[in-house]
């Protein structure tokens, strides 16, 4: 690792569900050692609204996210970029500086459910434990390979 912080950024075509969810939980898991930051490749220019409840109803402080283009992260150095849609993967990310690892987390969009409230709360629900399971597998990993 360059510093004592590792950069990672989250990508995904609208920046409003899954890559704001993955971006709370890198940066509260991680307890200072990580420092997440969430952007997409068409950004729809606001959070859902279920991603900051669901965030909340799991004891996450959901911050002040934003919809925003990766392009305003496009000078920035990562250590890690992470895409949670199978859309953003496939699209032609920028260049950050530092030649950032990369990783892919096919991950559903909660977003096009659509059903009842629970049905709904449900999908969130599921995005988030499928987003907190791959943070915390990664970070035990990242841990043992840099003891």
């Amino acid at each position: 690792m360059k510093s004592d912080v590792l950069n990672v950024l989250v990508l995904c075509t609208g920046n409003s569900c899954r890559s704001v969810m993955a971006e709370a939980l890198i940066n509260q898991l991680g307890h200072g050692r990580y420092r997440a930051w969430s952007a997409g490749s068409v950004p729809v220019g606001s959070v859902h609204p279920k991603s900051i409840e669901t965030l909340q109803r799991h004891g996450l402080d959901p911050g002040q996210p934003r919809s925003k283009s990766w392009d305003e992260c496009a000078e920035q150095s990562f250590d890690l970029v992470i895409t949670v849609c199978d859309q953003a993967a496939g699209e032609s990310c920028p260049r950050f500086p530092g030649s950032p690892r990369r990783l892919h987390w096919s991950t559903p969009d909660p977003a096009k459910v659509t059903g009842s409230e629970p049905e709904i709360d449900a999908a969130f629900d599921q995005t988030f434990f499928m987003l907190r399971s791959r943070v915390e597998d990664l970070m035990t990993r990242l841990l043992h390979s840099h003891t």
